[in-house]
C-alpha cells in the first residue's frame, strides 16, 4: 500500500476505472454474442441486434476500451453478417 497521498488516491481511482472498464467490456462481449446468435439463427431482430452491436463497438473504441483497428474489424465482420 502506498504512503503518499496522491499515490493512495491513484490506487482508488484506478480500481474504480478498472471496474467500469470491466463492465463496459463485458457488455460489449454480450452484445457481440447476441448479434452473432441473431445472425446465425436469421432472427427477425437480426438487423437491430447487429446495429446495436456496431454502436457498442464504436463506443468502446471511443472510450479507448478496444483499439480502433479492432473496432473497424469487428464492424466489418458484423456488416458482413448483416448483408451476407
Amino acid at each position: 500500500m502506498p504512503n503518499i497521498k496522491s499515490a493512495m488516491k491513484r490506487v482508488k481511482v484506478n480500481k474504480v476505472k478498472a471496474e467500469a472498464n470491466k463492465a463496459r467490456k463485458s457488455n460489449l462481449k454480450t452484445m457481440l454474442k447476441k448479434a452473432d446468435a441473431a445472425a446465425a439463427a436469421n432472427a427477425s431482430d437480426k438487423e437491430a441486434a447487429i446495429k446495436l452491436a456496431i454502436k457498442r463497438v464504436d463506443q468502446a473504441a471511443a472510450k479507448g476500451l478496444i483499439h480502433k483497428n479492432k473496432a473497424a474489424r469487428k464492424k466489418s465482420q458484423l456488416a458482413k453478417k448483416l448483408n451476407g
